[in-house]
């Protein structure tokens, strides 16, 4: 049998119970009333049920074009040829002949180094072969003279192998000399050094006065002359490029595209991106310097596309109009449109092939669809 406590606590949580649902029911209408549940709907824009006469509009046709699907590869621009100009030998540089930017000939000297040391070790090597050529000089004097003693039998067979031996023995020497000395005028060589080809310095990493250790990079420089475009390829667009083919490349601080052909496609693909490196060279205009951003465009199937004068799209509201002629009269039609091709819109729904639309000038609260070139 319940009790007065139990119904005072039965009814403590009733209330609680109510005031949590009207707490609710308040938070939702709150929510409605600021979504604008309970405001007066928009009318919808008027449609011209009856139409509008077409008069002198010009009228134009709907028309399907078929068009190259491409897509394009990012890519830089990097030097056929560079090379990274190091010094051969520990040296202090004494001269350097250029600095960033220069344009230099082939066989132009860039850097010189000091060479005091070598020079003498050149001299010294000279010396070796002057003594070097005395010496087999005068072993050549004593075999000739031991041969003829042994042709009149006044000379013993062990003096004769004696004396071929010495003669052996001084042109060997003197052979030793020569390379020696070959080898000394090499390394003075490397005191002073050339461009190896036609090019231009991009970057001089080295002063008068720095000492520079063997290996150690002194310059950078490559040929302007022979450019190409490293794109990054994914590999199912990879299969339907070949080296040889022909292919557009797009250098974006140019403004316009140039033909390259493909030289080289690197296969061994990026295991992070999985693409394939694709070389494009060519005729590049002027102006194209090492690490340019640029695209190749890379041809792939044809697609059909709807088209209109871009003139003959209005903007109403946040709506895309047309107006199409039916009979005598034009009727007003949302549409979706697509990308600008030269002065032509894709539509991508709400015309058909064939369908007129004419081309008026815009009304009051309309404006003419304007968007980029795709």
């Amino acid at each position: 049998m319940a009790t007065a406590s139990d119904s005072r606590r039965y009814w403590h949580v009733a209330r609680i119970i109510i005031t949590s649902i009207a707490a609710v029911a308040f938070v939702i209408v709150t929510m409605m009333w600021l979504m604008g549940y309970f405001h007066p709907k928009l009318t919808a824009m008027p449609t011209d049920a009856a139409g509008r006469p077409v008069g002198n509009a010009r009228v134009v046709q709907v028309e399907k074009i078929r068009r190259p699907v491409a897509e394009s590869a990012v890519g830089t621009v990097r030097p056929v040829h560079e090379s990274a100009v190091a010094s051969k030998i520990m040296a202090k540089v004494v001269a350097v002949n250029v600095k960033a930017g220069d344009r230099v000939s082939k066989g132009a000297v860039l850097v010189k180094l000091d060479d005091a040391d070598l020079k003498a070790r050149q001299q010294q090597a000279l010396a070796a072969v002057a003594a070097a050529k005395a010496a087999r000089d005068q072993a050549t004097i004593e075999f000739d003279r031991v041969k003829k003693l042994l042709d009149q039998n006044a000379a013993s067979k062990i003096e004769y192998d004696r004396a071929e031996t010495g003669l052996k023995s001084a042109e060997a020497q003197l052979q030793k000399a020569e390379q020696t000395l070959n080898e000394a005028e090499t390394v003075l060589s490397y005191a002073t050094i050339h461009a190896a080809m036609d090019a231009l310095v991009v970057d001089k990493r080295v002063d008068v006065g720095d000492t520079v250790a063997p290996g150690q990079v002194l310059l950078n420089l490559y040929d302007p002359a022979r450019m190409q475009m490293v794109a990054s390829v994914r590999e199912s667009l990879t299969r339907r490029l070949k080296v040889g083919q022909n292919i557009e490349v797009t250098i974006d601080a140019l403004g316009h595209p140039c033909e390259g052909q493909i030289s080289e496609i690197v296969p061994q693909a990026e295991s992070a991106s999985r693409t394939f490196l694709v070389k494009v060279t060519g005729p590049c205009p002027p102006g194209v310097y090492a690490g340019m951003f640029g695209r190749l465009t890379i041809p792939l199937d044809e697609e059909e596309i709807l088209v209109i004068p871009q003139a003959a799209v209005r903007m109403v509201g946040q709506l895309n109009v047309v107006d199409v002629v039916n009979g005598a009269t034009l009727q007003r039609r949302v549409i979706q449109p697509g990308r600008t091709l030269n002065g032509r819109m894709e539509v991508l729904s709400g015309l058909r092939e064939g369908e007129r639309i004419a081309l008026i000038e815009a009304s009051g609260g309309e404006s003419t669809q304007s968007r980029p070139n795709a």
